[in-house]
């Protein structure tokens, strides 16, 4: 199979350029050197002992989920064959612990995978966000810690914004376009790994005669590998696969969405399948125009012959408007099913 095509290289970004160029453009940018200034990056560029020892200093000493796989394994993190649960365990231990496991395994060949995956660091490194200062993300957005070997974190999409900064070791992002989605054949959203849905497609040897639009999806990969300091910005709902190539990694990324909050946009997914998805083909297809005309047109274009006040359920979001749907979805789902 042919290379991916490379991801942008920017250098330099501040937050201007960040919110005027990268996030209106919502493609993947590399932002080479972002976080050079970074103590932890610093002692990365020294040794793995000290990184370790330098976010020995912010640790709380509390107990985290560390994920692990038994030497032989490739560290790829992902269901097992018959897919009733995951080819890992996870127990409880300290960061500055696991660390120490990290790096005492440093040497050989095939120790076995080791995983700290998204620590938030205001619970578990305290002292950590102040000491690294993010210049394009709102403070008011807890950095996360991922710490471990070589291990492979399978294609998979979160449904956030993502400043992922690498710290120590190296890592390779693959990342795929939101529109692959059916190219990428996704795994359950409620059953996952960690929490998002996955590819089921092993990266790197796909069995195409049982994946076949796979290779349509490979037409649009893109990747770039990462060196301490430097950070990838990856919009929202980009497919990305991780692939850590050191003994010692170390990430910090920023998960944010600053989209007004309102209700979970799963729900509404999860609502479809119960009512719709499994409605005849030619109904389906009628709802399918009813959801473009309602759900994702421009309200402004498409109901333009109502005034605001005169679109009821789907008018203007407000308090009462919630409030209303609640209702009205609450006295449907009251009724007993069927």
């Amino acid at each position: 199979m042919t290379e991916p095509a490379q991801i942008l290289v920017r250098h330099g970004v501040d937050l201007k350029t960040f919110e005027a160029e990268i996030r209106p453009a919502a493609e993947p940018v590399v932002l080479k050197g972002l976080v050079d200034d970074w103590p932890v990056v610093r002692a990365a560029r020294e040794s793995p002992r000290a990184l370790a020892d330098r976010l020995r200093l912010y640790d709380a000493g509390m107990s985290v989920p560390v994920t692990s796989r038994p030497a032989g394994s490739d560290g790829h993190l992902f269901y097992r064959d018959d897919m009733t649960g995951f080819n890992f365990s996870r127990t409880p231990a300290s960061i500055s612990h696991t660390m120490e496991r990290l790096l005492a395994q440093s040497a050989q060949s095939d120790a076995g995978s080791l995983f700290i995956e998204s620590v938030p660091a205001d619970k578990f490194l305290p002292t950590f966000a102040a000491a690294h200062p993010m210049p394009l993300v709102d403070p008011k957005f807890t950095p996360r810690l991922w710490i471990g070997n070589r291990v492979k974190v399978q294609t998979h999409f979160d449904l956030n914004y993502n400043i992922a900064c690498v710290v120590g070791g190296r890592r390779r992002f693959t990342v795929f376009p939101p529109g692959q989605i059916t190219n990428l054949y996704p795994g359950p959203f409620e059953i996952t790994p960690s929490g998002v849905p996955l590819s089921m497609v092993p990266f790197g040897r796909p069995d195409l005669a049982r994946y076949p639009r796979y290779a349509e999806a490979l037409r649009h990969a893109r990747c770039a590998e990462l060196e301490p300091g430097d950070a990838i910005y990856l919009p929202y709902a980009w497919w990305h696969h991780v692939e850590s190539l050191a003994p010692f990694n170390v990430l910090v990324n920023y998960w944010w969405n600053d989209a007004a909050q309102g209700e979970p946009p799963f729900a509404a997914l999860l609502l479809a399948a119960l009512t719709v998805r499994d409605l005849p083909d030619d109904q389906r297809r009628v709802w399918r125009g009813i959801f473009e005309h309602f759900v994702f047109a421009d309200p402004d274009q498409s109901m333009r012959h109502l005034a605001p006040a005169h679109r009821g359920l789907l008018g203007p979001a407000s308090p009462r408007r919630t409030q209303e749907i609640h209702r009205v979805l609450a006295h449907t789902f009251a009724k007993p099913p069927p």
